[in-house]
């Protein structure tokens, strides 16, 4: 798969089929090995001598001064290495920005990175790749490279180099008893985890004991939201007590909450730590600090991949906090209301999750019930709504465990509890188990309860992915006849299932609808929550929604349909022009007249001697062909149409259902527009767009912001006038699609 935004040609990055994107710069040769992860393919840079050896990419890629781009690549071989971009002013080296050499060899696959400026004068850019081999004829692997602009974590609240320390250190400081430095270990990341780099944040403590830094950032945060953050930690040592710790400062800088949340390591590699706290009332900003407490001298942690965000929710509309729901940092609000059981977080790290790395061990020392009760969260009352957790048995054995709901009302009034569902446990496998209920009209807290029933001494049993949502209809619509389009809402979806979704008109008619990826048949599912747009839904004709879940094996799993519900037209006289794959350009338009259709064909006369008549050869009929006659009515829709048309996109063409124009895609040709009258500040246009009927554009995904929010934006531009020189249009800016 390849690297999204990457500059590299899929040949270049993947080296497959062959090494046409690589050249030798110095002492080498360069094959093609076997082995890759990024397809089978990687590039083998042979010595030719002992000493440095450095292959790049044949092409350069164009770069703006000023830009900050990032090269990165997972490389294995005997030596260390390194990898650097090559900044070129037309075919002449300006410079090569190196990053820190590797701290040991590897032969297992590893991340090297470096991130830089383009310098001034810089048109273009090359990869690099660099190791010192110490004889002739030794062999360094390469694959999975990528050179483009920063790869960074989407809803990030800190900065790339913050995130990433691939420039360098500056985004941190410390706080007591260390110094800050970068470092690039040897690190195993997945292939498609583009957001691992190779240079990491090192803290070494100066002398024995407590030793903490801190992110020099402060992004500015909403009091009474919850924040998720979250750092890879490398521990020096397995008995190291390392932290991170989400802090929240007031509007002079006053800290004035910190949330802390220590690894218990199971080893000395990369562990994901992570931390939730909701802003409190008087919270303006928002940091990170991460340390150790009780370090030796010299004593080094890493970092990678540091990141604050608004909190998750595991269920779309849960109103628990992401710390009482994950466990992540401990129990959180979680206490035993009455029996023998104790709490506590899973240990080490990763040993019991269904997500995350940790989960709630409920211990129980005697073949006893025990109450658990989380904290209260605010819900609305006379509504339905669902509990649910995902559990499972430990050790020992558990006669059932029950699931419930207590509300309270604005006084904290115990209002009672719920009947609950009771579940039994059939293996140590996890089990999600839910529990539906209605909350009194005068609820506006509740709190989730589990009966867990021990059936013999010293049971545990972990919790994890603590849910509690309102009841939302599973599947709905809404028609919106001003902007031409359906929202299609589908919710609780199943994880780990394919998922097709049909448009089906009552004739029988279906047709899949378009995600963005392409047509949703067969996609993945990845969240509980899916809002899908339909832009290509007729006009005037009741229709509604299949959807199908299924296996990977085809079976159908589940199968759900929507309400029917007919998108309008109020003008007949108007008529919808859409680009499939952008929305966004959408513009509706005034017929002047419909065209009138041709059907060309290929033929082939023959005069055959002696014959009255010609023998014709024919090929198929071709599609609809005309011109079609449009009004533009001001200048805003006149710089519409031009959007529209200029990417000359497959197009589809939309009339009001009863004039004897189906819905089609077409292509449009050169087009003619013209004035209506002699006044110079006349507004209206008359427009002619030369018609040719296309087939569907299957494989065309919507665009869009891909889960990019404002936040992104000011997270990374200070000013909008910093904007100016990075994005040419608003559109571009919506696509995070950037000049050059």
């Amino acid at each position: 798969m390849a690297i999204p935004g990457n500059f590299l040609s899929p040949t270049t990055e993947s080296i497959d089929p062959n090494t046409s994107g690589w050249t030798p710069k110095t002492n080498c040769t360069l094959a093609k090995g076997t082995g890759g992860q990024n397809g089978d393919g990687c590039l083998s840079v042979r010595s030719v001598a002992a000493g440095e050896m450095q292959a790049r990419t044949v092409s350069s890629y164009a770069v703006s001064p000023g830009t900050v781009y990032e090269a990165f690549a997972d490389t294995a071989g005997q030596v260390p290495e390194r990898i650097g971009i090559r900044w070129l002013s037309g075919f002449n080296e300006l410079s090569i920005t190196w990053s820190l050499t590797t701290m040991a060899a590897s032969s297992a696959w590893h991340r090297v990175s470096v991130a830089a400026v383009a310098p001034a004068g810089a048109t273009s850019a090359m990869v690099v790749v660099s190791s010192t081999e110490t004889a002739a004829n030794v062999p360094h692997f390469w694959e999975n490279v990528y050179l483009g602009l920063p790869i960074r974590t989407t809803g990030n609240l800190l900065p790339f180099n913050t995130e990433s320390a691939e420039l360098d250190a500056s985004g941190w400081t410390p706080i007591v008893n260390a110094t800050i430095s970068r470092q690039v270990p040897v690190v195993a990341w997945a292939s498609t985890n583009y957001l691992a780099g190779g240079h990491t944040l090192a803290m070494t403590a100066v002398a024995a004991g407590n030793a903490s830094i801190l992110a020099v950032d402060r992004p500015t945060v909403t009091p009474g939201t919850e924040y998720l953050a979250y750092a890879y930690l490398q521990p020096p040592v397995l008995t190291a007590q390392a932290w991170i710790e989400l802090r929240y400062y007031d509007a002079n800088g006053n800290q004035v909450q910190a949330t802390r949340s220590t690894l218990a390591p199971p080893g000395t590699g990369m562990y994901r730590q992570r931390v939730a706290a909701t802003a409190p009332a008087n919270a303006a900003t928002c940091s990170l600090a991460a340390g150790l407490d009780g370090a030796s001298a010299g004593q080094v942690l890493r970092l990678e991949t540091v990141a604050i965000m608004v909190a998750p929710q595991f269920q779309a509309g849960s109103v628990v906090r992401y710390a009482d729901a994950s466990f992540e940092q401990g129990v959180a609000g979680w206490t035993v209301v009455s029996g023998v059981a104790t709490l506590a977080r899973s240990t080490p790290w990763g040993a019991a999750a269904f997500s995350g790395a940790y989960a709630l061990t409920v211990t129980s020392s005697t073949a006893s019930a025990s109450t658990i009760r989380s904290a209260k969260f605010p819900v609305t009352g006379g509504v339905n709504w669902r509990a649910q957790i995902v559990t499972r048995s430990a050790a020992g054995s558990w006669t059932g465990v029950t699931v419930r709901v207590r509300w309270y009302d604005a006084a904290d009034a115990d209002l009672g509890a719920s009947s609950g569902n009771a579940y039994t446990l059939p293996g140590s496998g996890w089990y999600a188990m839910p529990s539906d209920a209605a909350a009194p009209a005068a609820a506006t807290q509740a709190a989730i309860e589990i009966i867990p029933t021990a059936s013999a001494a010293d049971s545990v049993l972990n919790v994890d992915t603590v849910t509690l949502w309102q009841v939302l209809p599973l599947t709905s619509v809404e028609a919106h006849p001003d902007d031409g389009y359906i929202t299609l809402t589908l919710r609780e979806l199943p994880a780990d299932l394919l998922l097709s979704v049909y448009r089906t008109t009552q004739d029988g008619g279906r047709a899949p609808v378009r995600g963005s990826t392409g047509l949703l048949e067969g996609v993945p599912i990845t969240s509980d929550l899916l809002v899908v747009e339909d832009h290509e839904a007729p006009l005037g004709v009741p229709v509604y929604y299949r959807i199908e879940m299924r296996n990977s094996s085809g079976t159908l799993i589940v199968g759900r349909t929507s309400d029917t519900v007919t998108l309008t037209l109020a003008d007949v006289n108007e008529a919808w022009l859409k680009d499939p794959g952008n929305p966004q350009r959408n513009v509706k338009v005034m017929v002047q007249r419909a065209p009138d259709w041709q059907r060309p064909i290929e033929q082939a006369a023959f005069v055959v001697r002696g014959r009255r008549n010609k023998v014709i050869l024919s090929g198929r009929r071709q599609g609809l062909e005309g011109d079609l006659a449009i009004w533009t009515r001001s200048a805003e829709e006149r710089a519409a149409l031009h959007l529209l048309l200029d990417s000359g996109n497959t197009l589809l063409w939309q009339a009001a259902p009863g004039l004897g124009v189906d819905d089609m895609y077409v292509n449009v040709a050169g087009i003619t527009e013209a004035r209506v009258g002699a006044l110079a500040q006349e507004e209206w246009r008359a427009w002619t767009l030369p018609l040719t009927e296309a087939d569907m554009p299957a494989t065309v995904g919507v665009n869009g912001a891909r889960g990019r929010t404002w936040q992104d934006v000011v997270t990374e531009f200070a000013t909008c006038a910093d904007l100016l020189p990075v994005y040419a249009t608003s559109e571009d800016l919506l696509l995070d699609r950037r000049r050059g």
